[in-house]
């Protein structure tokens, strides 16, 4: 296994294109992921994160441009890169009828792992009380807990998590990121992670890659990502009427403005609340502009993704 100090980057990716008859699912993306490091792969469905994540982990191969895992190819290391990869996916099928633990041993059988790692990873993953539980009766969030203990067994050094918490609650979701956490500090494992959840990328994710048509948007820490491409700040307005919003542009210079419900709610991107919310005030005090709500946050990823491409990062259309 190569070791941390040898500057081989877990994996490096080089100016890849994959397309499915005319579409252009991934378009010259060049990427490296250190070992150790995790990274987030965030945009809309259709955005390319899957067929690239496919790539990476061998299931798809480059329609050109060449795809390395710890400085080796798939296509003469196969076998080797196969066991240096842990893979879970939005949705694992099990077999119900079995209990967690006869799950864990028939997966543990396929590469001929030891009893003691079987308890080890029932212990990170939290479901010692559920080792004797059917599968079927397990919570959405307990089956994906299985899933990624799966993915685990053989002692990865680099993880592949395709949407691992869609539709999983609060709690769940936070206990899957405390099992990844723990990943990141005790293994130094490295991780490129899919999401949709923009909170996710912020709370485990070293840097951030925007995908956006098959190519890299932007990439970068979240405050390097703000810093870059934001403003700052939202102001939300609303008003009892339609409000015209090129009168903000005209008087304030505001250029980032999203009405919605045709003119009643305003969306305002602007370089500091403190200082716009008081000029804003005073003038709709003036020209006696009534006011149902105004509200105001720092910038999200979310923000970001919509004013470079005018889509949500959920966005299921194409």
């Amino acid at each position: 296994m190569t070791s941390a100090s040898s500057g081989i980057p877990a994996i490096s990716v080089r100016d890849i294109f994959k397309s499915f008859k005319d579409v252009k699912a991934v378009n010259g993306i060049s990427m490296d992921v250190a070992e150790g490091e995790f990274i987030a792969l965030l945009g809309p469905n259709g955005a390319g994160k899957t067929t690239l994540v496919e790539m990476i982990e061998g299931l798809q191969q480059p329609d050109s441009g060449e795809v390395q895992i710890m400085g080796k190819h798939w296509k003469s290391n196969q076998q080797e890169l196969q066991h240096l990869l842990g893979i879970s996916f939005q949705e694992t099928r099990f077999i119900d009828k079995l209990t967690v633990i006869e799950t864990l041993r028939l997966f543990a059988s396929f590469f001929g792992i030891r009893k003691s790692r079987i308890d080890e990873i029932i212990e990170l993953i939290d479901l010692g009380e559920k080792a004797k539980s059917f599968v079927v009766n397990l919570s959405g969030g307990q089956r994906q807990r299985l899933a990624l203990g799966i993915a685990l067994l053989h002692g990865p050094r680099i993880l592949l998590l395709d949407e691992p918490t869609t539709g999983l609650d609060p709690t769940a979701r936070r206990e899957i990121w405390n099992i990844l956490m723990r990943l990141k500090q005790e293994e130094h494992t490295s991780m490129i992670l899919t999401t949709h959840y923009m909170e996710e990328a912020e709370y485990l994710c070293d840097r951030i890659i925007i995908l956006h048509q098959g190519n890299i948007l932007a990439q970068g820490t979240l405050k390097q990502l703000l810093d870059q491409y934001g403003k700052g700040e939202i102001v939300q307005l609303g008003f009892s009427q339609p409000f015209d919003s090129d009168i903000l542009h005209d008087r304030f210079g505001i250029n980032t403005i999203t009405p919605v419900n045709n003119g009643k709610v305003l969306t305002l991107e602007v370089d500091s609340s403190l200082e716009s919310i008081p000029q804003l005030l005073d003038f709709f005090k003036t020209n006696q502009i009534g006011l149902s709500h105004l509200s105001s946050r720092q910038l999200t990823l979310d923000d970001l993704f919509i004013s470079m491409t005018g889509r949500r990062l959920h966005d299921d259309t194409n």
